[in-house]
């Protein structure tokens, strides 16, 4: 009997959200987390920092497995030039919640893709989020449930922090994790 065929692309992630993102999409896919150091380099300017981060996890995970494609991705949520990554604790979390309440800021996704021939793309998509004034209730609930607790900028568009959302200029997979259509144009480039 023969076996089924490995997909040629691997996810450099363990993001359950950008997981999520490539199987709506169709696309087929393994996953194997880079597990590298995601701290910023002192005076590393926001949109350099996340393409970093993208192209090193592709990069840990290409050398494990030369013969195959990855896909590597960072996230990140700015405000005031200040990035707001995953936060350390609850009150961290809560820290971030106040700093985006009545206000915009921007969500970055840098994606790299490292085909099986070696070839190397990083590029970046970014969107405007606005969020209307955020109760201090309604982030201690929000902090308390857990929820923002693994997220850059500690919220999920998709999740409970929705309901904060007056609008979005750009795309919203993007603020999810990953931005599908330039995903999907990369990964068409390379044969994929």
């Amino acid at each position: 009997m023969l076996q089924p065929e490995k997909p040629v692309l691997i996810l450099a992630s363990s993001s359950p959200r950008r997981q999520e993102l490539l199987r709506e999409a169709g696309i087929a896919f393994e996953v194997h987390p880079a597990h590298i150091n995601e701290d910023q380099h002192t005076g590393e300017l926001p949109l350099d920092y996340a393409c970093r981060l993208a192209r090193e996890k592709a990069e840990v995970v290409a050398q494990r497995f030369p013969q195959r494609s990855v896909l590597g991705a960072d996230t990140i949520v700015i405000v005031d030039h200040e990035v707001l990554g995953k936060p350390r604790d609850q009150a961290d979390a809560a820290r971030m919640l106040r700093c985006l309440s009545g206000r915009s800021h921007n969500v970055t996704t840098a994606v790299c893709v490292i085909s099986s021939r070696g070839d190397t793309e990083t590029r970046s998509c970014t969107t405007q989020v606005f969020f209307r004034q955020i109760a201090e209730n309604e982030i201690q609930q929000y902090v308390a449930g857990g929820e923002p607790m693994d997220k850059a900028g500690a919220y999920a568009i998709q999740g409970g922090a929705s309901r904060w959302a007056d609008r979005i200029e750009g795309e919203y997979s993007n603020v999810v994790g990953l931005p599908l259509s330039l995903v999907t144009e990369m990964l068409r480039k390379n044969g994929l």
